[in-house]
């Protein structure tokens, strides 16, 4: 067993480097939930607009996150942008800049779906007893809409935590780039070493993600009740 590779965890400073690594992956994907969770209600309210050209903005802007690839966007923006317009930014910014900006764009679709699917008359009651568009939101519209963005803004957490494995590409110090650094070292001597560490980053994964898409199955499934 010692020969297939698993001892190399358990070596040095292997496995602190893993954790510390899983760390950065946290902390990117913490930060940009926040910033998701913060301008995707306010952009989602704002698409609740009747204009057209807000409207056709946000749409591209969506659009823009949803047929390009999120690794196309942290290339250019850590490659191109900075080679063309002189100016570096840190592969830790740049990945917090396109999971925000991908994150914000998919949760501003949430919100304005789940304000877009209240019941009519909630807003024609609203208008009746006299509350202003603002207090209509505040009062009536958003409290309702934020219990039926909850399971799928779980989802979307879910999904950018497990996309950070794509920052290695861009230099990020996180848990994969760290198990690779370990695997390069150790591959001659421990054939199998490339499966114990994956295995063990896989499990890393799994221990984060999962209670958050069981939590939110439950949700759903209580609300549809």
């Amino acid at each position: 067993m010692l020969n297939s590779g698993i001892n190399v965890l358990f070596e040095g400073l292997n496995m602190q480097r893993l954790f510390e690594g899983l760390l950065v992956t946290l902390r990117v994907a913490l930060i940009a939930v926040v910033i998701t969770i913060v301008m995707g209600f306010m952009i989602g309210i704002i698409r609740t607009s009747k204009n057209k050209l807000i409207q056709v903005i946000f749409k591209i802007y969506l659009e823009l996150f949803r047929i390009i690839p999120i690794l196309v966007w942290l290339f250019v923006i850590y490659y191109i942008i900075p080679a063309n317009f002189n100016f570096n930014l840190s592969s830790e910014a740049v990945a917090l800049i396109v999971f925000s900006l991908w994150g914000v764009a998919e949760m501003s679709d949430i919100v304005r779906g789940a304000i877009i699917s209240l019941p009519r008359h909630q807003i024609e009651s609203s208008k009746a007893i006299g509350l202003s568009v603002v207090q209509m939101y505040r009062f009536v519209l958003i409290p309702q809409a934020i219990k039926r963005t909850i399971p799928p803004m779980i989802n979307l957490a879910t999904r950018m935590i497990k996309t950070t494995a794509l920052l290695t590409m861009i230099g990020v110090i996180e848990v994969i780039k760290v198990g690779q650094q370990i695997i390069e070292v150790n591959n001659i001597t421990y054939p199998m070493v490339a499966f114990w560490i994956y295995g063990f980053i896989f499990f890393l994964y799994f221990c984060i993600c999962f209670p958050l898409s069981y939590f939110s199955r439950k949700l759903e499934q209580k609300w549809a009740a």
